[in-house]
């Protein structure tokens, strides 16, 4: 930061400090003299005129008023002393000294009288009293001050007011010069002598908005750029010695290893990292051949590799060194190695040498495995995982394409192991699937596959193997797992394995149809009572209703996303014809294109392929829609049946989304009666009671839907809080016939009465049904006969709101 020099200088002689302005002052001091007396002249001139002036006026008044009094001296008493009064009173105003004048033969005169003084004569005829047209001539002598005195007064002041203003400008005219000119300059002297003796950071004041400013920037500028040189010179000199500092210290810092080396190849210099990673120290390195000092090997072959810094010499350009490169030590060890080699060249761009570039990459690498093993291996077992299986699997097939070969493939799928899971926790069920995967290696060849495909779910590819050994194999399997006895803590558990088995061969090399094969095959296994395989067969009735099964899953998914499912209503009838409240159930469908699927075509599938679920909300939502625009209702109050299916009945958050549902569309629970199955009631007892109590209290009504089907339907009607109980249809269909299907339907009714439950009929096909049920006291009747379902649309909702 530069400094600016501003005080006085008093070891500069006097002469020069005051010199210059001394003289500038005395120029303008005699220039503003001879203006002084030529303005003093003129100003003499004028006032003489106004004076004269002024004298005249002056004595034209007074003379005035001298006539007046005259011209009305009937009215005076005394005109003597009028005259005298007026003069009193004029001598001051007029500056008049004295008067004199004659009138009707008397003389008047008042004042002092000199003959220095100025006589101003006027005359005006006063008219006379006693003769008519005559008139009395009076002469008027007024006396003023002397004209000269006045003037000569007038010009001594001037003199002496100029004289004083002349000599106080020239003091402070000096002083001025001394502030404005002399010390800026002597200041600039001063400031120079300072930058001379070696103060390089002073400079000269150019805030001045004068010459000695504009002067001091011209200056300044060339002393920065001067001391701008010199700094250059010694940034440079510091930046070359920082840069060689800094170059050592990032060579010593780096975790790569530098080697340099001279045009011929000789080591020059080896940082500490160098050093550690080829276990040569600098000092012995230096002038050694780089060859002797660096070896390459190839990492898995351990072959020698060429030093890719021979190579950069000799051709002038950047090389690196191949993939898995290993460097060897002076003590013989090995270290996985990454490297690259650079010419050095001169500012004439000469190759001087080159720079090897040396990175331990062990860690890299080890990571590398790593992540390539947990990439294809299932954490918990160490087995292949799905995504490995199926890259065995593809590989197995195009052998099969190219040589004809023969393989195999087992999908196992544990029994028992929600079991193990639910009664001691996830913890055992780990420990369950780890001694499992070593069981199971026990049971195939070295080179067969095993992996974890999912949860307790396993993968076997038998390579080479007919389909005659792999079932002997998956049989082997099943019965090792079966006689395996899993003991956590004091509980002891025994576990099975359904088994899917497909054939591979040149007819079925497909993966997709060969994994989903041994899917359908292992849940057909299971179907078939457990702890068994199933060789996968085309023609297999159970595994064709298995694969139709799966394509129902899809098309049910497609049917919720593409909004194909539609709504039917069907009615039942009160036989009270006193109650006025009409019953609907709704039913589903899936439309496709014009033709409407029934619920027994994919319902199984939606129960088996957990889609209930989705499928049931989708319904409450819908139907809540509906009513609340209308639709699903008859023309007075109505009582809406929604079925619930068990997964929907196990679903914790179902309740919540009943109760957001009901509040969103805004309608009243109390027109909602949701139908369970008996069998779903039972499997989920608890869960299902406190679901039906919770909505009950909301006003929600429930139907236990075909009752009479389960062994206990009367032991576990009581404990259930159902207002309508249905009555399984095969027991309605035939009653008319058979004699204990109407008496199981009589001892229905006769209990739903006693516990004070409304019952309701399914499948009423014919007038004799109806007329029996009729008569053993049904209270509500559902059948073709009485009423065949409706579709409910959206259109039903619009011309609905078209006539309220």
């Amino acid at each position: 930061m530069t400094k600016e020099y501003s005080s006085s200088v008093k070891h500069i002689p006097r002469r020069i400090q005051l010199a210059l302005p001394a003289k500038i002052t005395g120029i303008v001091f005699w220039g503003m003299v001879l203006v002084g007396l030529l303005l003093a002249f003129i100003i003499l001139q004028v006032k003489e005129k106004d004076l004269a002036y002024e004298y005249e006026v002056n004595s034209i008044l007074f003379a005035y008023d001298i006539e007046n009094i005259l011209e009305h001296r009937e009215e005076v008493k005394d005109l003597g002393s009028s005259f005298e009064e007026m003069f009193l009173h004029a001598k001051d105003k007029f500056r008049i000294e004295a008067i004199s004048f004659d009138y009707d033969g008397k003389r008047y005169q008042f004042g002092e009288f000199n003959s220095s003084q100025e006589r101003i004569s006027h005359q005006f005829r006063i008219h006379d009293a006693s003769e008519n047209e005559t008139y009395q001539l009076v002469e008027l002598f007024v006396y003023m001050p002397s004209l000269k005195l006045a003037l000569s007064d007038l010009r001594k002041k001037i003199l002496l007011y100029i004289g004083s203003m002349v000599f106080i400008f020239g003091l402070v005219l000096q002083q001025i010069l001394q502030k404005v000119l002399s010390r800026p300059f002597l200041n600039m002297v001063d400031t120079a002598e300072s930058f001379a003796e070696g103060d390089s950071d002073i400079r000269f004041n150019e805030q001045r908005l004068d010459e000695f400013g504009y002067l001091a920037k011209f200056i300044n500028r060339a002393l920065d750029s001067i001391m701008h040189q010199q700094h250059e010179l010694e940034n440079s000199r510091k930046a070359l010695f920082a840069e060689k500092e800094r170059a050592e210290v990032t060579l010593h810092s780096i975790i790569d290893g530098v080697i340099t080396t001279s045009e011929s190849g000789r080591i020059k210099y080896m940082n500490p990292v160098a050093e550690r990673l080829t276990g040569w120290s600098n000092g012995k390195a230096y002038e050694v051949p780089l060859n002797k000092v660096i070896k390459f090997v190839h990492e898995e072959s351990g072959k020698r590799i060429s030093n890719p810094l021979v190579k950069c010499l000799a051709e002038n350009s950047v090389e690196n060194l191949i993939s898995h490169a290993a460097l060897i030590r002076s003590d013989g060890e090995t270290v996985p190695i990454e490297a690259s080699a650079a010419p050095m060249r001169n500012d004439e761009g000469e190759i001087i040498g080159a720079v090897m570039v040396l990175q331990d990459v062990s860690q890299a690498r080890r990571l590398t495995k790593q992540l390539s093993y947990q990439a294809s291996h299932d954490a918990l077992t160490g087995l292949y995982n799905r995504r490995m299986f199926e890259e065995y699997l593809q590989a197995a097939l195009l052998n099969v394409q190219e040589e004809d070969r023969h393989h195999a493939l087992c999908y196992i799928d544990l029994d028992q192991f929600k079991v193990v899971n639910d009664t001691c926790g996830h913890m055992a069920g780990d420990e369950l699937l780890r001694q499992l995967a070593v069981l199971l290696h026990g049971c195939i060849r070295e080179v067969d596959t095993l992996a974890r495909l999912g949860g307790d779910e396993f993968g076997v590819l038998l390579e080479n193997c007919p389909i005659s050994q792999a079932s002997i194999v998956a049989d082997k399997i099943r019965q090792t797992v079966k006689d395996f006895r899993f003991v956590w803590q004091d509980k002891s558990f025994e576990i099975g394995a359904s088994i899917g088995v497909v054939n591979i061969n040149a007819d079925n090399v497909d993966m997709a149809s060969i994994m989903s094969a041994a899917d359908v095959a292992c849940y057909t296994a299971k179907d078939m009572g457990r702890n068994r395989i199933h060789i996968y067969e085309p023609t297999d009735a159970a595994l064709a209703e298995r694969h139709g099964q799966m394509h129902w899953a899809t098309r049910i998914v497609d049917a919720l996303e593409n909004n194909q499912l539609v709504l039917f209503r069907q009615p039942e009838i009160a036989l009270d014809p006193d109650y006025q409240t009409e019953h609907y159930e709704i039913l589903v469908r899936i439309r496709d294109d014009d033709v409407l699927i029934s619920p027994d075509s994919f319902i199984p599938a939606a129960e088996r392929y957990n889609l209930m679920s989705k499928i049931d909300r989708w319904v409450i939502r819908t139907v809540f829609k509906y009513m609340s625009h209308g639709c699903c209702q008859g023309h007075g109050r109505s009582v809406t049946s929604i079925n619930l299916s068990g997964t929907s009945l196990a679903d914790e958050s179902l309740l919540e989304f009943i109760k957001s549902k009901q509040q969103a569309y805004g309608i009243n629970l109390e027109d909602i009666c949701f139908e369970i199955t008996e069998t779903a009631a039972i499997s989920n007892l608890v869960r299902a009671t406190q679901f039906m109590k919770e909505l009950k209290k909301e006003g929600c009504q429930f139907a236990l839907d075909d009752f009479g089907s389960g062994l206990s339907s009367f032991a576990y009607l009581k404990n259930l809080p159902v207002d309508y109980i249905k009555i399984d249809g095969g027991f309605v269909v035939d009653m008319v016939s058979d004699p204990i299907d109407r008496a199981m339907v009589e001892a229905i009714i006769s209990v739903g009465h006693v516990m004070q439950i409304k019952t309701i009929a399914e499948w009423v096909e014919n007038e004799a049904t109806l007329e029996i049920l009729r008569d053993i006291g049904v209270d509500f009747v559902q059948g073709y006969h009485v009423g065949r379902p409706e579709e409910v649309t959206s259109a039903d909702m619009d011309s609905h709101m078209v006539s309220t």
